[in-house]
Formats: structure tokens, sequence, C-alpha cells
């Protein structure tokens, strides 16, 4: 019997994009916990895997040939997945450069826009005292974030998805869309909040998000972990 793939993980929008994948896929696999609020990313065994440090990784000992293949970065893990599965990423040129464009505008584009927004408005005025400091960054990436937004409402004004058939690219853009944390209002958007509502209620996609929930609620606990874990994250603290 195969080994299952081995997912370095952590419950963030980049990790749920693969456990989600993961669900979608019916493929078996391990997690491997990456506790990125205590500096689990930082150890030899990890930057192994992933060189720059980031979660997640995944290693699928049944990679091609029969031998291990150890793969960082979301984007490069749901094309491999894609590929092995043979599911939600069509061996069709046209139907595959259609996803690719959306994969990496959300690689590139949503990923990193939403994400500062997240941490500008969530994180920041816990490290910075003067908020005057912090105003010109909320400002520029929530802004950014809105225009994003409207991108992809708009590119689903007359499709159910963002590439033709639900695909690896959906599953890569909808759990960066955290409305709440990026101070947008999804009542402006009504194509995208209806993608949001449809992607969610798949049964995969609930459980690749559901997934180690209770790790990062139990960092979330404690007052003094969370500033901990802001250091580490943030580069506060040495490494």
């Amino acid at each position: 019997m195969t080994a299952p793939i081995e997912l370095w993980y952590w419950p963030t929008p980049n990790g749920w994009k693969v456990s989600i994948a993961l669900e979608e896929m019916g493929l078996a696999y391990e997690m491997k916990p990456v506790n990125i609020g205590v500096g689990e990313q930082f150890t030899p065994e990890f930057q192994a895997i992933s060189p720059n440090g980031r979660m997640p990784a995944i290693v699928d000992p049944d990679g091609p040939g029969g031998a291990p293949l150890s793969i960082f970065e979301s984007g490069a893990i749901l094309q491999y997945l894609g590929n092995k599965s043979e599911k939600f990423y069509p061996a069709d040129v046209r139907a595959r450069v259609e996803i690719d464009q959306w994969l990496f505008w959300q690689v590139g584009g949503l990923g990193p826009m939403a994400g500062q927004t997240h941490h500008f408005r969530q994180y920041a005025p816990a490290i910075i005292k003067d908020q005057r400091q912090i105003a010109y960054g909320v400002r520029r990436y929530t802004d950014e974030t809105h225009r994003l937004y409207g991108v992809m409402d708009r590119r689903l004004a007359d499709r159910d998805y963002l590439a033709g058939d639900y695909s690896i690219a959906d599953m890569a853009a909808w759990p960066w869309i955290l409305p709440e944390h990026q101070g947008q209002d999804l009542a402006h958007f009504p194509h995208l909040a209806a993608w949001m509502e449809r992607v969610g209620e798949r049964p995969a996609v609930k459980a690749g998000r559901a997934l180690g929930d209770e790790m990062r609620r139990n960092l979330a606990a404690s007052g003094k972990a969370a500033e901990e874990a802001r250091k580490v994250l943030f580069g506060q603290r040495a490494r």
C-alpha cells in the first residue's frame, strides 16, 4: 500500500489551498503540523523541504518513477496534485492555460495584496505604537484588495467558476477572500459573494478548510502566546 502524501501545514489561507485540493482529489494524506507561531518553519527539517521557510509543502513518497518528491510553493503543489490525480486540472492546453492564468493571478496578486491588507489591519496595530505610521499601509492595501475583489466579481458575472469548470484556480483563490479581515463588504461584489457560497458549500472545501482549526484556536487562546507568535512571524525575534 502506497504511503500517504505528507502535508506540511498550518491552518492559513495558503495551507487551506492544499488541504482543500487533497480533499477534493481524494488523495490520501497525512498532516505534519508546522506551527509558524513558534518558529517551526525555521527548522532544518522543514527547510530541507521548503527552502523559503514557508508552508505549505508536501512530500509525495510515490512521486514520478516511484521516487519521493518534495514540493514547496502552493501554486506548484496544486499543479502537481492536479496532474497526479488527473482532476480539476485538465490536459487540454487551452483549458489549462485558462486555469494557470487565474492560479498565477492569485499567487502573484490576490494572495500577497490581501495578506498585506490583513497584516496592516490586524497585526500592525499591536506591533507599532504610533498608528499614523500604519495608516498609509492600511489604505494602500485595502484599496488594492478592493480592486482585486472587483476583478473577480467582473470575471464571475457570467460564469460559475474562475476558469470554466471548477478547478485548482478556485481552490487557490477561495481561502483568500476574507472580507472581515480585509476591510471589504461582499455586498459590493454580488457575483463574488455567490461564488464564495457556491464553493464553500462543497463538502471537500468544508473539510479542507476545517483541517487543524483547533491548533490555531489553541494558539490564539493565550494572549502571551499570540504576542510571541507575532514576534516570530514578523521578524521581531532572532531565528
